[in-house]
């Protein structure tokens, strides 16, 4: 292959010509870490920061300052482990291989980590880019039968790749800006997912009214509604991935509130065979779960689909003609707390957790005039619109974080 003018072949790969490719060790001093005895209880519970495998989700941010256990000056004297500089980059080598970020603060780690000093060629903070790039790498160096596990003469004898500094730089920042958004939407999205969830046990019990409603919320019986019905019946493994019926999937089911008529999949339906068809609006629910808290997670299908049916893990529900409910509305009202709690009540089991359908039936339910129904429903979905809209955006620039970073890291795209 023909070196592009500008670059260099290296055992890394072809990076820009102004570019190295060093021996970590040579531009960074690397340190481990050590183990306090814990029998030993006045080197514990100190004021000394001490990384250890407890701070998995601390190593994810782009500096650490808070560590779940602490060593006294005392632990520290009498072990193997040393206190070191604000700025050292940390990397866990063992069981959570690959996490790693800057030390906020001086910090001690425990033998579980390794640890680079940064000389005045490296970046820190361009170095935890470089490994958060390097997941294959790091597999592929894994060891050990009972945890994985990286060994300290891997760290030694590694190889990266170094621009000049002031790119670093620059790839750091430009990488950090995204971040920044990153952060900004994800706590949007946590905010408004807790705005949802109030609004679902306000609305959904009749704590808040929406306005211009005031009729008498009635207690109705599931079974007073419509009635249960099975999804397929007698078929084989052979049966699925193909055919001209479409089939909705127990995740289709268990993840959403209406149903994603985007993740169909096939199913072979002959014309003699007696099987129950889905229809708009009828809810859906799965039959049993591991755990109670899951238990008939209710969705809804709010489309006209032919040919379509249902997984047999999972079963329907179709409302009687002329019965005034809405089924978004019941699908979220059952996603509700007060609906889980209700649906919890009747599971049964000990490992495995099912539901009796005729108890289910015969669940008391609270409901508000179907022309309120449809107004709650509709401020609901708009919410979880908003919240599909932020999740798409959010998801789009966590790949183009990627792709920043596969350009940026391996000197493809220059920012200098």
């Amino acid at each position: 292959m023909a070196v592009k003018p500008g670059y260099k072949q290296t055992v890394a790969g072809f990076i820009p010509e102004d570019w190295e490719c060093a021996r970590i060790t040579d531009v960074a001093k690397l340190e481990s870490g050590h183990t306090p005895s814990k029998r030993e209880a006045s080197y514990w519970n100190g004021s000394i920061p001490w990384v250890s495998l407890f701070d998995t989700e601390g190593l994810q941010g782009k500096e650490i300052f808070e560590t779940a256990k602490m060593v006294t000056e005392e632990g520290i004297n009498n072990s193997s482990a040393r206190i070191l500089p604000k700025g050292t980059v940390v990397f866990s080598r063992t069981a959570t291989v690959g996490k790693t970020t800057v030390m906020g603060c001086e910090m001690a780690t425990s033998q579980d980590f390794a640890n680079y000093i940064c000389g005045p060629k490296l970046h820190n903070h361009f170095l935890v880019l470089l490994f958060r790039n390097m997941g294959r790498t790091w597999k592929s160096l894994m060891a050990g039968s009972i945890h994985n596990t990286i060994y300290m003469p891997v760290f030694k004898a590694l190889q990266i790749i170094l621009p000049p500094l002031h790119e670093q730089r620059a790839i750091a920042t430009a990488l950090s800006d995204v971040d920044a958004l990153l952060g900004v939407l994800e706590r949007l999205i946590a905010k408004k997912r807790d705005l949802k969830q109030a609004a679902m046990q306000q609305l959904l019990t009749g704590k808040i009214r929406l306005p211009g409603f005031d009729g008498e919320w009635e207690f109705k019986a599931l079974g007073d509604l419509g009635s249960t019905f099975g999804g397929l019946t007698g078929k084989t493994k052979a049966d699925f991935g193909e055919g001209s019926g479409r089939y909705i999937t127990f995740m289709n089911v268990m993840n959403n509130v209406v149903i994603n008529c985007d993740a169909f999949e096939r199913v072979k339906i002959s014309p003699n065979e007696s099987q129950n068809r889905i229809m708009n609006g009828d809810l859906l629910f799965n039959g049993s779960s591991e755990t109670p808290e899951e238990v008939a997670l209710c969705s809804v299908l709010a489309e006209d689909v032919p040919n379509l049916f249902l997984n047999s893990f999972c079963f329907g529900f179709r409302f009687r003609e002329a019965v005034e409910t809405h089924g978004l509305f019941l699908a979220y009202y059952l996603r509700s707390k007060s609906g889980r709690e209700m649906m919890k009540s009747l599971a049964q089991g000990s490992t495995r957790y099912n539901l009796s359908k005729v108890a289910l039936l015969k669940s008391l339910l609270l409901l508000p005039p179907i022309s309120e129904q449809k107004a709650i429903a509709a401020v609901l979905s708009d919410m979880d619109a908003e919240l599909a809209s932020l999740e798409q955006r959010l998801a789009k620039t966590r790949a183009l974080k990627q792709g920043m970073m596969q350009e940026l890291l391996t000197g493809r795209i220059r920012l200098l």
